[in-house]
């Protein structure tokens, strides 16, 4: 079983800054992917930004040039920096992670998520 346990939610007025991280544990033979994603009240969850294992990111359109992804291999995590945030950001935001284990056996998993606010 593989855990993915985010840090770094929190309060923030607009215009400011937050970090998040995730860190993945468990059995695995590779991640393949790791991502963040978010909801907010009302709404469905979305895509915010996602790393491959290659390094090869996924933005969504709204967080382009604001945010970042990055990822620390040797200790299998996954961070978001979240700069210039505004009050649309605020969302609960998942870590995902998509992990190999075997040959023919890929796992999606999703973190407890952590809450991220922005004032006005």
């Amino acid at each position: 079983q593989v855990q993915l346990v985010e840090s770094g939610g929190g309060l923030v007025q607009a215009g400011g800054s937050l970090s998040l991280s995730c860190a993945a544990s468990g059995i695995f033979f590779r991640i393949n992917a790791m991502g963040w994603y978010r909801q907010a009240p009302g709404n469905q969850r979305e895509l915010v930004a996602r790393i491959t294992s290659g390094g090869s990111t996924t933005y969504a359109d709204s967080v382009k040039g604001r945010f970042t992804i990055s990822r620390d291999n040797a200790r299998n995590t996954v961070s978001l920096q979240m700069n210039s945030l505004a009050p649309e950001d605020t969302a609960v935001y998942f870590c995902h992670a998509r992990v190999q284990r075997g040959l023919n056996n890929e796992y999606s998993y999703w973190g407890q998520g952590t809450q991220v606010t922005v004032s006005s």
